[in-house]
């Protein structure tokens, strides 16, 4: 019996993969619980033409985070906060406050998909950090802490 996969399952495949399996696993787990569909000739053939359409968002979506890449790697982002004396900072700097100026340069990054390299920041100085954009495109770029 052949299903076409709508989530990964362990040891069986991933998402939108057409696989084999025993009959039994097939019309007592795997469709009752929402993780495949029988594949049909009919859903076959809607399968590939999703799968066409996936591809292509896909592709205007890598094109997109790579031109992004290419903007950002050239960018010293700017974060101003509270500093004493000795150039120790009140608290620390966090990827919200990285989030929030790189907005303010004019880039919408998920702060989920930043990641501080020397991780907490507590002191004036320039740092690096890297954004996940995308499937395998990251992009390293600085940021500078500086004193109000």
């Amino acid at each position: 019996m052949e299903v076409i996969l709508k989530k990964n399952v362990d040891k069986l495949g991933y998402a939108n993969e057409i696989v084999s399996v025993k009959p039994g696993y097939g019309r007592n787990f795997l469709i009752p619980q929402g993780y495949a569909i029988l594949a049909t000739a009919s859903a076959k053939k809607a399968h590939v033409d999703m799968m066409k359409q996936k591809s292509h968002k896909e592709s205007k979506m890598l094109i997109e985070a790579q031109e992004i890449a290419a903007q950002i790697a050239e960018l010293t982002v700017t974060i101003s906060t509270k500093a004493g004396e000795n150039g120790k900072i009140f608290g620390s700097i966090n990827t919200i406050q990285l989030a929030e100026a790189l907005k303010k340069a004019g880039h919408d990054i998920d702060r989920k998909s930043l990641k501080i390299k020397d991780e907490p920041i507590k002191e004036i100085g320039t740092f690096e950090a890297e954004a996940l954009l995308y499937k395998g495109v990251k992009q390293t770029f600085k940021f500078e802490v500086i004193s109000e």
